[in-house]
């Protein structure tokens, strides 16, 4: 009913800092932001550090919006897009990474 004991034993890697760390050091992460919803899936990991850096508000579709993005692209582009996104560089997140000359 409580899972197996072993699973206190392993080591998971942050998600965040590739830092790996005893399970019952981490926090559990969900993609779908249900973490209690558990049947059929499987949970990434937080060390707790990184865990507390995490903004804990509700983020409605953001999940599935970097999911469908990160799908489209390489891990070099998505990053230059996100990054031109947050700074408000819409131009080079249009255009992509390496498109506008000398940057």
């Amino acid at each position: 009913m409580w899972g197996s004991r072993d699973r206190d034993r392993q080591t998971v890697d942050c998600i965040a800092c590739d830092v790996s760390v005893p399970r019952t050091e981490a926090r559990e992460y969900d993609k779908e932001g249900d973490r209690w919803e558990r049947h059929g899936k499987e949970f990434e990991h937080l060390c707790k550090e990184c865990y507390r850096g995490l903004c804990h508000q509700p983020r409605p579709g953001l999940e599935e919006l970097l999911t469908d993005v990160e799908r489209r692209t390489d891990r070099s582009e998505f990053l230059a897009a996100y990054v031109a996104a947050v700074d408000g560089d819409t131009d080079r997140a249009e255009s992509g990474p390496g498109e506008r000359g000398s940057e």
